[in-house]
């Protein structure tokens, strides 16, 4: 009989992971999500700018049709879309599990479902409006291409898709680019200003294939949402507030696209 050996060394210690190991872990997560999602818009847009012709006389497309003609894969295609999209969520809340935390460490939670709404909902009306603004002069001046919220067919699951697409952008996009990104780089000793800048530049490097309003439109709101994140102390607030920004993108436009004169159609 063979005789024991002694116990076999723990794979996954629970100390403190190195800095090496955040900075890996970091650039892991930022490569399955935004950060490969921010170097598809840059192709994108490079391929805009060298087509003849304006950037505001091309399109940007979001959310369309996956199988045309074929209502239920269709909808199997946009769940499928959202739920995987949202993977690197469940990835950051597992690594945060292992460091000891969890989502509920960057304000993803519902303990103070009141505030999280009632801020959300003021920094919504206050970007949105001025968004919009921002959006139509930036493609008159040719900044910007037409962006297309929503293409998909009349079919009754049309809106239950666009408000659940809108509520994986935002709570990807808040969890992974504001409450993770912040906590590693800080964890990395990066100083606050350099870690607000380096959130800004990702949210508008994936916002390039809108054109240029779109990287400068998106940086301002990720400068404004890292000041109030670190105002606030909650991601909470910021996923209610992106929410409710595409969600009147998404079905705003299908409600009135064609119908008012000032909305920019494709």
């Amino acid at each position: 009989m063979q005789a024991e050996t002694g116990p076999v060394a723990d794979p996954y210690p629970r100390e403190q992971p190195a800095r090496r190991l955040f900075r890996d872990e970091t650039i892991l997560v930022l490569a399955l999500s935004l950060g490969a999602s921010g170097v598809s818009a840059l192709i994108s847009f490079v391929g805009a700018v060298t087509k003849p012709g304006g950037l505001k006389d091309q399109a940007a497309t979001l959310n369309a049709s996956a199988a045309p003609g074929r209502p239920w894969l269709d909808l199997a295609w946009q769940l499928f879309g959202i739920a995987s999209a949202l993977v690197p969520v469940a990835l950051v809340a597992h690594l945060l599990l292992r460091e000891g935390s969890s989502l509920r460490g960057l304000g993803f939670d519902r303990t103070r479902p009141a505030p999280d709404l009632g801020r959300g909902a003021a920094v919504a009306a206050v970007i949105g409006s001025t968004g919009i603004a921002f959006y139509l002069a930036a493609r008159g001046l040719g900044f910007n291409l037409t962006v297309v919220p929503e293409a998909l067919p009349d079919v009754w699951w049309k809106y239950p898709v666009l408000i659940l697409s809108a509520l994986q952008n935002a709570i990807l996009e808040e969890v992974v680019v504001v409450g993770y990104l912040l906590r590693r780089l800080g964890q990395l000793g990066w100083t606050p200003g350099t870690a607000l800048v380096a959130s800004s530049v990702l949210r508008g490097s994936y916002h390039l294939y809108q054109g240029i309003g779109g990287f400068l439109g998106n940086l301002v709101m990720g400068v404004v949402f890292v000041w109030l994140y670190r105002r606030w102390g909650r991601v909470g607030p910021l996923v209610v507030a992106h929410s409710l920004l595409d969600i009147g993108a998404f079905v705003g436009y299908a409600l009135l696209a064609g119908k008012v004169g000032w909305l920019p159609t494709a």
